[in-house]
């Protein structure tokens, strides 16, 4: 089985412990530049896009995206949240490290992560999970909903797509203060899939995106990758892994969960009425070493004890 340093989860949980408006068409400058490459976004330009946040002491930490799909409901990586913490969710925000007044925090009061997910078999798939959040977002200019594919709908090679988030912007830089974008047009499964590429390890239910200079990275996982068709944004990925060599390394194009390959599990967990419920407590050491590929999240080695929620689910 595969194992992978958690960043192309990519999230960027630093363990204290160890311690419907449209994007814009052009980017603007950034003089710290965060997302591999790319440029800062206009405040608030993806308005689904939030700050999973987890609680060390009596702060709260960014360390993985995530996207508003309901009121009271979160998308993002199952690799993010696969361990026992405090979390919250922060919907509105730019400057992670500036209250500017358009932030809604919210708990998380609940973590569904799809039945399949295997912490040490990311290339597996099923790097997905759904976080029921204490209160409902209020939607306005700068908090709205994510716009998802129909189920099974796949893009063709260079669908325009941007990866947003506040990860860091270099392979072993620092965060981003402030959101970012950059473009990751698609790359078919036939071409990622070839040997010179990502090979066997991407499966059918992974979108790539990218493959040159620009990339996400430690920080950016369980993010949106956001994708024009007909000319509106829909979320079709859900930011997963790079490679262990780097962030950008040529020919490694950014891997996503396909969304629209989990349509029908996310509606059975989101409607509780539809749903089966188990739940399943574990204690485990988690350690993640360096392979061939890095999840997008940042943590290493911890002890965990977590409750999560598994439904039964259909995949396209």
């Amino acid at each position: 089985m595969l194992k992978f340093v958690l960043f192309a989860a990519l999230s960027v949980l630093v363990l204290a412990e160890e311690e419907e408006a449209q994007p814009q068409s052009r980017f603007l400058e950034d003089v710290q530049e965060r997302v591999v490459g790319g440029e800062v976004a206009r405040p608030n330009s993806w308005p689904w896009q939030i700050s999973l946040q987890f609680k060390s002491g009596s702060s709260y930490h960014h360390t993985c995206g995530g996207s508003l799909v309901k009121r009271g409901w979160v998308m993002t990586a199952a690799h993010c949240v696969d361990s026992q913490r405090t979390w919250r969710v922060v919907a509105g925000d730019h400057n992670i490290n500036t209250n500017e007044g358009r932030e809604q925090y919210m708990s998380v009061s609940r973590v569904h992560i799809h039945p399949n997910w295997n912490r040490n078999n990311v290339a597996g798939g099923y790097d997905i999970a759904l976080l029921r959040l204490s209160s409902e977002a209020t939607l306005n200019s700068y908090v709205q909903l994510a716009r998802l594919p129909p189920s099974g709908q796949v893009l063709p090679h260079n669908n325009p797509c941007y990866i947003s988030g506040w990860g860091r912007t270099s392979t072993g830089g620092s965060l981003s203060a402030q959101l970012k974008q950059a473009y990751l047009p698609v790359v078919d499964h036939k071409t990622c899939s070839s040997g010179s590429w990502w090979g066997g390890t991407v499966k059918n239910t992974m979108v790539c995106a990218g493959g040159g200079k620009d990339s996400g990275c430690q920080g950016d996982s369980g993010g949106p990758l956001n994708c024009q068709v007909s000319g509106s944004y829909y979320v079709h990925g859900v930011t997963s892994f790079v490679s262990g060599k780097a962030c950008n390394e040529t020919r490694k194009p950014t891997v996503f969960t396909r969304v629209s390959a989990y349509i029908g599990w996310m509606e059975g967990v989101s409607v509780p009425t539809h749903a089966h419920t188990h739940t399943h407590t574990h204690t485990h050491r988690r350690r993640y070493t360096h392979s061939k590929h890095t999840l997008i999240a940042k943590t290493n080695t911890c002890n965990a004890t977590y409750t999560v929620h598994i439904h039964g689910c259909t995949d396209t």
